[in-house]
């Protein structure tokens, strides 16, 4: 059966997005699916944009970018990163975002215009700083952000990213990779609630 889909990741430098990227390239990788992936990181260490297109097909893929109206998923560090790519979104896209700001710049918009356009959009939201707070694990939010996309990534299943997970953070250590599953789990387990 042929399948496709493009996804943006999105976010600021330092919450993740790079790794999730990596995730999901692993998986693909390991499920004999093609990927193409293009990467833009401005100023990712000072708090900057970070967005990555991952496009993923059973058929050959030609282009690294996505066009405009064309994005399957969405996922998102931060809410405002998330709307700035909704040009993209294809009409039966989805955003899976977390719902709290990061505030890292003086002119930023107002917080509830921000939900109010969200709302208006196909999406789901949780706050994956407090969950990765409760499983004592705060480094682990974009792991959660994960979870909760992965139902919709269907091209891959949620074992096959959970396997990558592991993988991808094997070199750190068992406790890591037990702290980032633990994470990725609860993350599938709220997308599903």
């Amino acid at each position: 059966m042929k399948m496709k889909k493009d996804i943006i990741l999105c976010g600021v430098g330092g919450q993740g997005i790079l790794s999730i990227a990596t995730i999901i390239g692993q998986a693909a990788t390991e499920a004999g699916i093609n990927l193409k992936q293009a990467e833009v990181h401005g100023m990712s260490q000072r708090g900057g944009d970070v967005q990555s297109n991952l496009r993923l097909s059973t058929d050959p893929i030609w282009s690294d970018q996505i066009p405009t109206g064309q994005v399957d998923v969405i996922i998102s560090m931060e809410p405002m990163e998330a709307l700035r790519y909704v040009p993209y979104l294809s009409p039966s896209g989805i955003i899976v975002t977390s719902s709290k700001s990061f505030v890292n710049i003086p002119n930023y918009p107002d917080e509830q215009a921000l939900k109010e356009e969200l709302a208006a959009l196909p999406n789901v939201q949780l706050e994956i700083e407090e969950i990765a707070k409760e499983l004592h694990s705060p480094k682990s939010a974009n792991m959660v952000l994960l979870g909760m996309a992965a139902p919709y990534i269907e091209i891959l299943s949620v074992d096959q990213l959970r396997s990558a997970v592991a993988t991808i953070f094997a070199r750190k250590g068992d406790a890591v990779v037990e702290a980032n599953i633990k994470a990725f789990n609860k993350g599938v387990e709220t997308s599903s609630l």
